[in-house]
Order: structure tokens, then sequence, then C-alpha cells
């Protein structure tokens, strides 16, 4: 299989390098996911079409596959903690810090069954808790 760089990604390939870039950054690099996830929801799309859906349910049906594992993200998370619990970091250092937060905080995060709709779970609170004390000690841990 011939891969394919930025340049040359199918219009679904593009939905996902862009929610990867804001929700899932440390995936955004991952071409071949990128690639083979675009893919599949291309052919979920013309199967749709194929079997008589319209237009708007075989797009909500790609839709699915191309987001699938995809909907909960941790680094929005994080995002989210900093931004509302910990107004002594600078807006400007908010991603960076996240980012470098990911690691250290999979030992919170993989306490819980994450899934796509884990934002919408009674866990989420008490998980969004859990990070808030996680982070705190972490930061002054690391004299941040």
């Amino acid at each position: 299989m011939k891969k394919k760089d930025k340049q040359e990604l199918s219009y679904y390939g593009l939905l996902l390098l862009s929610f990867l870039k804001e929700s899932h950054p440390d995936k955004a690099h991952d071409n071949d996911f990128i690639l083979l996830r675009s893919e599949f929801a291309a052919e979920s799309y013309t199967n749709a079409i194929t079997n008589g859906y319209s237009q708007l349910s075989a797009e909500e049906i790609a839709s699915s596959v191309l987001y699938e594992g995809l909907l909960f993200s941790r680094y929005d998370t994080i995002r989210n903690v900093l931004a509302n619990e910990f107004t002594i970091v600078p807006s400007e250092r908010i991603d960076s810090l996240a980012m470098e937060l990911l690691m250290p905080c999979e030992e919170v995060f993989s306490e819980y069954p994450i899934d796509d709709s884990f934002a919408t779970s009674p866990e989420y609170n008490t998980l969004y808790t859990e990070l808030i004390g996680f982070i705190d000690l972490w930061r002054e841990e690391n004299e941040l």
C-alpha cells in the first residue's frame, strides 16, 4: 500500500487529522492510523450509499467509523482541568503543559473504563477531581 502524505489525504483523512490536532495531538502524526481509519470511513460511506441509505445517514455512518474510540480525549480533559482549576498557569502554556502531562496522568486514567461516552458518565466527575489532585502534586514535585 502506497503511503500518502498530508497533502494527499482524502476528505475523511483531512477531517480526522484536524480532529486529532485539536483533541489528540499525540496521535496527529500517526499517518498509518489516519490513512487506515479514513479509508474505512470512505468505504463505510460508499457501502451505505450502495445499500440505499440517504447521504446524511451515510455521512453519519462514516463519521462514527472515523471517530470511533476518539470521542473522549484525555488531552482535552487535562486541558480543561488546567484552564478551570489552575488559573496560575498562563493560558499560552496550557496546551504544552497538557501534552507534557499526558503520560504522567495515564496513571489516573487507567483506573477508569474510558470509552466514547465517558465524559457523560457519573465517573467523569470523580476522574476530574482526581486529576486536580494529581496535577497539583505533579506541579509541586516538578516545581511549576
